[in-house]
């Protein structure tokens, strides 16, 4: 990862990770004001969060309203200022000159705003931050801070004691004074209750004080009302009186966060959270209060917090958090499935049907769900037997900028697509919950529940098992380095702007600089053991076959904060702690592939390689200096395991991944022009260029790793909208004459590589350096001589060919008689050939492992569709076509039949589905001898 993700950590803040808010962080003058009325905010830096205490630079008021057309509290309507990373003038905030944290702001609310007089102002919703938004002041524990806005003549307010904020009621001992005060916007007769017990009153009066003294167990309601005429408005604060808590062992079997008991009426719950005073389960099933029959007990070791809930209905949903110490409400952190209140609206009904509702105006935060007997997946694919790690071709995608639906099922539907290709292990990037919906993922927060943008966890497992069923290992992006704020493992130990020193899991600082989010301490047990538990969890209950970990070098305590040269150092501490994860995982799954993100230095990768962990192989720079035209700096010796003294091939290198500049787009934006008649700029140049980085990539032994589109030339620049914002999804680059040849090339390469034991058991050489580059391979059966020239003019090179005789050109099917096997051959700029010592048809070696089911090829774009799908398929042999399409109940909605027999070949054919409803429809193409079906989603 990059110091660039620090932007989308920025950004995602805005999400408001926390629930919390407290009123003294920002106090109003006039207390009670209407949008109408000028009001001055005064902002104490350092109060709430204290990002900002001691700041020394402007200080400016983000700011927006909650409305009566608001949804919740996050639903912030006519925020002020056009960019959270710009100041904005006119949200300066004045600091005082007494008290240089003190900051003030005035402005008359629905005129400062440009609110219409048809919405109803109900709050002032605000943060605090520098003027590049690098520095939020917020509320404590981090979330927004409000203000609300009077709605008519009279209003009240208890202001003291002050309520804890988040919808929480204030937790006392029995017998407690409670010193009460408040104030009214007018002179009215104001009456002080407990429990609706008149404590005591005043007439014609705008303050009242008195004293209570909470006995009743459990819920007390302090109420303070004023009355003017037939008016009576009120403001009431909830007090508990809580009983001592109760130390029980964790019930035997019980597991972290749900376990679910037999007969689907009753779970034990299950929360770590050592040094906390008191826990409550709040949940649809108490009507989220604090209730005695929720307060959770504490184990001897006072690290868990736990309770059994009874009366549950069988396969019913339940949204359930834990209340912790009275002020702090969080999810489950072994969640496998949240609703958040700020983004599951905007997931579409037919990537995630039915989801359950946000329970809004009862809660706030993120919240979990639990549901007692659910139906498990049918594994239909037992016996997948994961590819060598040798034969490894490695497609890492982003679901959101590969697919317009951006879900499993629709991915499913591409597996062809990938097949075809050659890929035989899906590298999916972070898919498991993260802060926000558009996102590259690497901000998480609940490691245990699959992401709903992405669909269902069933289709989820549906996807699994189809890859495995065609022969596809599934590997995760896992991001263990480090979590955002949305985590309830954050937000439980947190102090200021950072997670306190007493967290169980986290540093309250990053121990080195690329660290973006919250860093894990992984030499904390606490952490050790959550880790294992995240590895544990998706290699059973999902059946993944690995996972790639993002950053793991960060797994480290040795402190370099600033020192990137000294992060990368041999560290034997971080060796460790990697050995022992890995162990680990191999206890669960053997065969497990485990691949790091590590670029460390090399002494180090060589001793994780040893012990049988993969790393990531940076190789783009050197391919891209090489398909520009630059060859100073165009070595590719590193692809290869065995130049970096390496004795086993555990080197997963690319020329691509989602963290580098596309090949394409540095080709043909900043390509050598010196020769007009070989610009590599030109993009059919640029393509085939890419060719030629492709011929010495995957004749290369090891495993291999691709990012999505590469193989079609994909040339939208990774910077396009932002780092990681959207990216345009262009499945039309597959039907263009010469990216179609750039996919067959790698197609091609691909499966020499994989079908030839050459690349796994012969002997290597290479010369990957300057302008012109060679690679040999040779073993008892086949010998393979590949050259190529990087240059933009022609160039000589020897080809050094093993032996005389006949040499075949893999990828055009020419041949030539070698007499003088190290003779100079001159090829022209950008030309490269794959030699073999014995013919090897391509369509021979494609097929080795195919299904006679996939012969036609057939694919469908776009998909989805609202109007017309082009039908792509390749026919071995002349036949006459027949395209039959059904609904999901089996019905035929469509028949087409070409009126003539087609020819050997790939073919187009126009598939009209306007008029067809919306739904998923089997498209069925027969040519009497061969079938071969795809799926197809209308969506109008």
């Amino acid at each position: 990862m990059r110091k660039l993700r620090l932007l989308l950590g920025l950004l995602l803040l805005l999400c408001g990770a926390f629930t919390t808010a407290q009123a003294q962080v920002v106090t109003a003058q006039p207390t009670f004001f209407r949008d109408t009325d000028q009001v001055t905010l005064s902002f104490d830096a350092t109060q709430g969060n204290a990002a900002l205490a001691g700041f020394t630079g402007p200080v400016y008021i983000w700011t927006g309203v909650i409305t009566d057309k608001s949804t919740s509290n996050s639903d912030w309507k006519y925020v002020k200022s056009p960019s959270f990373g710009q100041p904005d003038p006119a949200a300066l905030m004045t600091r005082s000159t007494t008290n240089p944290n003190l900051y003030t702001i005035t402005f008359t609310p629905r005129t400062f705003y440009g609110v219409p007089a048809t919405d109803q102002i109900l709050k002032l919703a605000m943060i605090f931050k520098s003027g590049d938004g690098s520095v939020v002041g917020r509320a404590t524990g981090g979330g927004d801070i409000f203000v609300d806005v009077a709605q008519g003549a009279l209003s009240v307010r208890i202001t003291a004691p002050v309520a804890p904020g988040g919808g929480n009621p204030l937790f006392v001992n029995a017998n407690t004074q409670i010193s009460v005060s408040g104030t009214a916007s007018t002179a009215s007769t104001l009456a002080l209750y407990l429990n609706k017990t008149l404590v005591t009153q005043q007439t014609n009066a705008t303050t009242l004080s008195g004293t209570v003294t909470a006995t009743q167990p459990g819920r007390n309601v302090i109420r303070l009302t004023a009355t003017s005429g037939s008016t009576t408005v009120s403001d009431s604060l909830v007090v508990v009186i809580r009983s001592a808590v109760n130390v029980a062992a964790l019930p035997a079997g019980a597991k972290d966060g749900i376990t679910y008991l037999n007969g689907g009426t009753s779970v034990i719950l299950n929360l770590t959270a050592p040094g906390k005073q008191f826990a409550y389960v709040l949940g649809e099933f108490n009507n989220w209060q604090p209730t005695e029959a929720g307060y959770m007990n504490k184990t001897p070791n006072g690290n868990n917090w736990w309770i059994q809930i009874n009366g549950l209905t069988p396969g019913r949903e339940y949204g359930y958090q834990y209340l912790v110490d009275g002020n702090l409400r969080v999810a489950d952190p072994y969640s496998e499935k949240v609703l958040d209140p700020n983004n599951d609206s905007f997931i579409p009904a037919v990537t995630y049907p039915s989801l359950k509702p946000y329970p809004t105006g009862l809660t706030t935060g993120i919240v979990s769900v639990l549901q007692t007997n659910q139906t498990a997946y049918q594994w239909q694919t037992t016996n997948f037997a994961r590819p060598a790690r040798t034969d490894m071709v490695v497609y890492e995608l982003h679901l959101r900028d590969f697919l317009a639906r951006h879900d499993y099922a629709t991915l499913r539907d591409t597996l062809n697509y990938l097949q075809r290709l050659g890929i035989n292990t899906v590298e999916l990037m972070p898919i498991n919950e993260f802060e926000g919906n558009e996102s590259w993922g690497y901000n998480p927060s609940f490691y245990f529940a699959p992401d709903k943008y992405y669909g269902t966890k069933n289709e989820l497992k549906r996807l699994i098992d189809e890859c495995h069923r065609r022969g596809m290992a599934v590997v995760l992006d896992m991001v263990l380095n480090h979590s955002f704020g949305q985590s309830p493992m954050v937000q439980l130990y947190f102090q200021g702007d950072k997670p306190a020193a007493n967290s169980p899991w986290f540093n309250p600082d990053a121990t080195h600089p690329f660290n973006v989010g919250y860093d894990f301490n992984h030499e904390s047990p606490f952490t050790k053991y959550f880790s294992k538990r995240v590895m544990e969890f998706w290699l059973q209950e999902y059946k993944v076959d690995g996972y790639r970990f993002d950053l793991s070098k960060g797994f480290t305590q040795r402190n370099t904060p600033t020192d990137v040269g000294a992060w990368g150092n041999f560290d034997q501490s971080r060796i460790d702690i990697w050995k022992d994860y890995y162990d680990f995982m191999k206890t669960v799954d053997p065969n497990v592939y485990c691949i790091l993100e590590h670029f460390a230095d090399n002494t180090e990768e060589k001793v994780l390689s040893d012990y049988g962990m993969m790393l990531w192989g940076n190789m783009s720079h050197a391919y891209n200096e090489a398909t520009m035209g630059y060859n100073a700096n165009s070595d590719f010796s590193g692809v290869y395991a065995g130049a970096r003294g390496w004795t086993t091939p555990n080197l997963v290198s690319y020329m691509e991944s989602h963290d580098e500049e596309r090949l394409m787009f540095k080709n043909i934006t900043y390509g050598n022009q010196t020769n007009p008649a070989h610009n590599t700029r030109d993009l059919n140049t640029a393509l085939a260029r890419n060719e030629a980085a492709a011929a010495f990539f995957f004749t290369v032994p090891g495993p291999k790793m691709i990012w999505q589109f590469g193989e079609v030339g994909y040339d939208i620049s990774i910077d396009q909208n932002g780092r990681v914002g959207n990216k345009p999804i262009l499945w039309n680059y597959y039907q263009n004459a010469n990216r179609r040849k750039l996919y067959n090339t790698y197609r091609e390469l691909i499966a020499l590589k994989k079908t030839q034991p050459v690349f796994k058991t012969g002997t290597y050489t290479q010369k990957l350096s300057g302008a012109t580059k060679s690679i040999h391979l040779s073993d008892a059966n086949l010998k393979v001589t590949v050259i190529g020239n990087f240059d933009v003019t022609a160039q000589p090179i020897n080809p050094e060919f093993q032996q005389t005789g006949k040499w075949y050109n893999y990828l055009t099917g020419d041949s030539i008689t070698v007499t003088n096997a190290t003779a100079n051959i001159t090829l022209q700029p950008g030309q490269y050939a794959v030699y073999t010592s014995r013919l090897l048809k391509k369509s021979t070696v494609l097929s080795n492992k195919a299904r006679a089911t996939d012969a036609l090829r057939l694919t469908a774009a776009p998909n989805p569709t609202s109007s017309t799908a082009r039908l792509h398929y390749e026919l071995t042999t002349p036949a006459a076509v027949t395209v039959t399409v059904q609904n999901l109940l089996g019905a035929t909605v469509r028949t087409i039949k070409a009126t003539a027999k087609q020819p050997a070949g790939a073919h187009q054919l126009s598939l009209p589905v306007q008029d067809l409803a919306n739904g998923v429809y089997l498209i069925r193409l027969s040519t009497g001898e061969q079938v071969q079906t795809t799926r197809l989603v209308v969506q109008h």
